[in-house]
């Protein structure tokens, strides 16, 4: 089937209809920085909920699952089992605790544990790992665009950056999480129906999409093994574990969703709806991928030889739904990725604004409880555009970062794994230096800072590839956070040790 006139137009109206939304919050987010940031706690619980979910989804998850079980099988949908456990820690103890500091920045806890050193680093970390966020989502946005419209993907990858920074930038957080929720709904909506129609698209029926998958294992979870080399059922779940664990617990991108909140019940709430939706969600989309393995067995004309497992879910897209519902998911999809491209710039800008600019600007602010965001919005005028200068400055900054990143990505197979091994080396195991400031009531300075250097000459070894590690990638994570944490305590239980002469 080929695209009708139908089709470019709800493409069109959608996405100019996305970005003028976000665009129209800019006389609300412009106010202050504490509007910019965090809404002013004004968000409803399911706009929250729904922002936390598309934050997951976003076209990493709907193009790239899809795509991964369609090569292998459900070997990703692990990765989902691990979110239970992130989002009732996230209830218990992080929602709470950032909601308590006051503080919209989600590293200034490191600074009381350990002073400004530890949240710098961390904050460094998290940024490499947001431009990387955005050049792998942008590139994985130009990949359908160009199999719909045959434009340049390159092109595509740029002008998607533009457009997304004017209303990042306009819109503040305020347009981040609501055109999150929108677009999440519509997201659900779409997947559902193309995995109804794959169903029972079939030339004898549903029966045979089954049938196909269960006799090439498509169905399979993946390799019960004992080895780390691979990514096996084992290796899937840790690094799940951690990664969620990183997200709920350190990641700015959430924890600015909970100080968006209107109360720290409403965020609990919000997490809780948001992070377990995912999993149901993600089903579906492993689902399509071997929907389309079968779909496309019984019917490989259909299909063009050699077309990449990233590609065959936007094909299909384009040549097998029904005329106006192709615009749509395409248009969905678009707009959905646009908003997560969105969430990275805003937090990355807030990152910079609250942990370097304020930081650096008044060295004299030691870690005293601070609520730097609405500290700003009282300073004379002339402080206040200063400030709301740095926030756009930074957010083009990232953003032009992304879009390099997303250009240079191209040549990369396999764009989802690619992203989850990025994560992975350039988060530098930053979660372990957080659980020790959890665990130790006053943990020793040196103690962690010897604790993350052993931690990072651990991420250097498994990630370059100088050294050829035997673990597999997605390890890296996993073992820098462990030595971060394993060396730190100890070495904080030593240094806290009483010597004889006191006893």
């Amino acid at each position: 089937m080929e695209l009708t006139i139908l089709d470019y137009i709800v493409f069109f109206v959608f996405v100019g209809g996305v970005a003028f939304f976000g665009c129209s919050f800019y006389k609300t987010s412009g106010k202050s920085t504490s509007a910019f940031t965090s809404a002013e706690g004004k968000i409803p619980t399911w706009v929250v909920g729904m922002s936390i979910f598309a934050t997951f989804v976003s076209s990493i998850s709907f193009l790239g699952l899809p795509g991964g079980s369609y090569s292998g099988n459900w070997n990703q949908l692990i990765f989902s089992f691990s979110i239970p456990i992130a989002t009732w820690l996230a209830a218990k103890i992080f929602i709470p605790l950032y909601r308590g500091i006051g503080s919209v920045s989600a590293y200034q806890f490191l600074e009381q544990k350990y002073g400004y050193w530890a949240r710098a680093y961390v904050a460094i970390c998290y940024l490499l790992t947001q431009v990387c966020r955005v050049g792998s989502i942008l590139l994985l946005l130009a990949i359908p665009i160009n199999t719909m419209f045959g434009w340049d993907i390159s092109t595509i990858i740029i002008v998607t950056g533009a457009l997304t920074l004017v209303y990042a930038v306009l819109g503040g957080i305020s347009a981040v999480v609501w055109t999150d929720a929108i677009q999440g709904i519509i997201l659900i909506v779409g997947a559902l129906v193309c995995a109804a129609i794959l169903t029972f698209s079939m030339p004898e029926g549903p029966g045979q999409l089954f049938s196909i998958a269960v006799a090439d294992h498509k169905f399979s979870l993946g390799s019960l093994s004992a080895t780390l080399r691979e990514p096996t059922v084992w290796v899937v779940l840790i690094y799940g574990i951690f990664m969620n664990l990183q997200n709920y617990g350190i990641d700015q991108n959430y924890v600015q969703r909970y100080m968006t909140a209107k109360s720290t019940s409403e965020a609990v709430k919000g997490t809780l709806f948001g992070g377990l939706l995912y999993i149901p969600v993600s089903l579906v989309f492993v689902y399509i991928g071997t929907a389309l393995y079968s779909y496309y067995t019984a019917q490989p004309e259909l299909l063009p030889a050699g077309t990449p497992g990233d590609k065959v879910f936007p094909y299909f897209i384009v040549h097998g739904l029904p005329t106006g519902l192709t615009g749509l998911v395409i248009a969905s999809l678009f707009s959905a990725g646009m908003s997560t491209v969105a969430t990275s710039i805003n937090s990355s800008a807030t990152i910079v604004f609250t942990d370097f600019f304020q930081k650096l600007r008044r060295p004299a602010a030691k870690t005293a409880p601070e609520t730097e965001v609405k500290a700003a919005a009282e300073t004379p005028e002339a402080a206040k555009k200063s400030h709301m200068k740095v926030l756009y400055t930074s957010s083009f900054v990232v953003g032009l970062t992304g879009i390099l990143i997303g250009l240079a990505m191209q040549k990369i197979d396999g764009v989802l794994d690619a992203w989850w091994k990025l994560s992975s080396i350039f988060s530098g195991g930053m979660l372990g230096l957080f659980l020790l400031a959890l665990v130790c009531r006053k943990p020793a300075r040196t103690g962690a800072i010897i604790g993350v250097v052993c931690g990072l000459l651990v991420i250097a070894y498994m990630s370059l590839p100088m050294f050829h590690s035997p673990l597999h990638t997605y390890l890296t994570v996993v073992f820098g956070t462990t030595v971060i944490f394993v060396v730190g305590f100890l070495l904080t239980k030593l240094i806290s040790r009483p010597s004889p002469d006191k006893q």
